[in-house]
């Protein structure tokens, strides 16, 4: 067993190392479409020492260790599905949830919204079946499971859409002096 040792770490070492610059690596394209350069360009630089170690380990002596390779490419799943849990977790940026309430409920969710800070801004459009109110929320991503269950809870049946921001100057947000 313990001459298996260094190769079980070496094994353990590359998917790690995948997992972690993968992880990364969502992040890195997140920050990259929210406009956030220097923290992209930050985490591309340990991205990629990180892929150039686990890279390295894996070609050390050939391509005829199986082992490796399955690491490599389990690690690099893990590591999508690792970078998307963080991002959710993070919830950097903004979002606006375009909610199209049914008449009978637009005051009361307006209302509720903005009494726990949100901006609301409706306007008067037109559906399959006459005119119909559409709010617009933009508020941080973060706050979004908190108003999406505040539609919820008002309209169950409730059908809005959730578009990301890119950018937002100005406003009215939660806590937002």
């Amino acid at each position: 067993m313990e001459a298996y040792l260094p190769l079980i770490y070496s094994y353990l070492f590359i998917f790690t190392a995948r997992v972690a610059d993968m992880s990364l690596d969502v992040i890195r394209v997140l920050m990259l479409m929210r406009g956030k350069k220097l923290y992209a360009a930050f985490i591309g630089f340990i991205e990629v020492s990180i892929f150039i170690l686990a890279l390295n380990q894996v070609l050390s002596g050939g391509l005829h260790d199986i082992g490796k390779i399955i690491a490599y490419a389990g690690g690099f799943a893990t590591g999508n599905y690792v970078g998307v849990l963080l991002e959710n977790k993070l919830a950097i940026g903004y979002a606006t949830i375009q909610v199209f309430p049914q008449k009978e409920c637009v005051q009361q969710i307006i209302t509720a919204l903005r009494n726990q800070g949100f901006g609301v801004t409706s306007v008067l459009g037109e559906g399959r079946d006459g005119e119909r109110v559409i709010l617009f929320v933009t508020l941080k991503r973060k706050d979004m499971p908190e108003a999406i269950k505040l539609l919820e809870k008002i309209e169950p049946c409730i059908f809005y859409s959730v578009v990301d921001t890119r950018q937002i100057h100005g406003g009215v947000f939660p806590g937002k002096n």
